[in-house]
């Protein structure tokens, strides 16, 4: 079945830091869904940042609420790859829905603190994303973008944060969505 020796899911996780089979072990594990989930969590912790990695971007798909502190630990990973995949999973809807998407509680001050302090512009694009859902009620989120817009040295974060600020165009659309 797909060129695999072992085709349990621990062995697939481990499969994710494998160039050469990380696509299809991605696919098969995406596939098996909930069932593989014990597996993705438990990748989190691998010593390999790729597979840590390809774990974040499973639970973008598969993340249910037992596992979103785990992903929001994440977010302090020390490989850059690992906690941009992070962010994006803890910002993004299209995958999931609000079914169990994490209020501000939980994520805005990781969010915030890589905005403003991580060394790596990826990171800090995502983290914006991430702060950028709370703009329409965290003034902490409008103040945090405001300041990356105008002060961060990569052109990519400036031109990301300006999009959830008042008069950036996502701000604008989710302001409509609010009003109508």
């Amino acid at each position: 079945m797909l060129g695999f020796v072992r085709t349990d899911n621990e062995a697939l996780v481990t499969c994710l830091g494998d160039p050469q089979r990380m696509v299809a072990a991605y696919r098969e594990l995406l596939r098996r869904g909930r069932s593989a989930l014990a597996a993705v969590r438990a990748g989190l912790e691998h010593e390999d940042a790729a597979v840590r990695e390809g774990c974040c971007r499973l639970l973008d798909h598969l993340v249910d609420t037992a596992s979103m502190g785990l992903l929001i630990a994440m977010a302090d990973d020390p490989d850059a790859g690992v906690r941009t995949a992070a962010f994006h999973a803890l910002a993004c809807d299209r995958c999931k829905g609000d079914t169990c998407a994490p209020g501000a509680d939980r994520v805005l001050e990781p969010a915030l603190r890589h905005l403003a302090e991580d060394p790596d512009p990826q990171v800090r694009a995502r983290a914006a994303e991430l702060a950028g859902r709370f703009a329409h009620t965290e003034p902490r989120a409008v103040a945090a973008l405001r300041a990356a817009h105008d002060r961060d040295p990569s052109p990519a974060v400036r031109k990301k944060s300006g999009w959830y600020i008042p008069g950036g165009t996502v701000y604008e659309r989710g302001a409509a969505r609010r009003a109508g």
